[in-house]
């Protein structure tokens, strides 16, 4: 990917930034790095590495769904400021 003016004043735009001409210098400079670093990554042989989303085992992992018992409605509404009938009330936000 050639990083050009072209794409700093698109990424400036993009991201609403006006940049200082020293700005878009040091930042072009430092996509070039970070550009540079992504292909040095390309060069590593992967085969036989198995894929993975997460580094962490068993992240993401959901509890199981069970239906258990709640708490009564009275008394989730004991200290409510305001409520209407069985419901909290609110103000309305407009």
């Amino acid at each position: 990917m050639q990083i050009n003016d072209d794409l700093i004043t698109y990424l400036e735009d993009l991201s609403c930034l006006t940049l200082a001409d020293d700005e878009k210098i040091r930042l072009k400079g430092d996509l070039e790095k970070i550009i540079g670093q992504m292909a040095k990554l390309n060069e590593l042989d992967t085969e036989g590495v198995p894929e993975f989303t997460h580094p962490s085992p068993g992240a993401g992992a959901l509890r199981a769904d069970e239906v258990c018992p709640s708490l009564p409605r009275e008394e989730i509404l004991q200290n409510a400021p305001r409520r209407t009938e069985e419901m909290f009330s609110a103000p309305a936000v407009l």
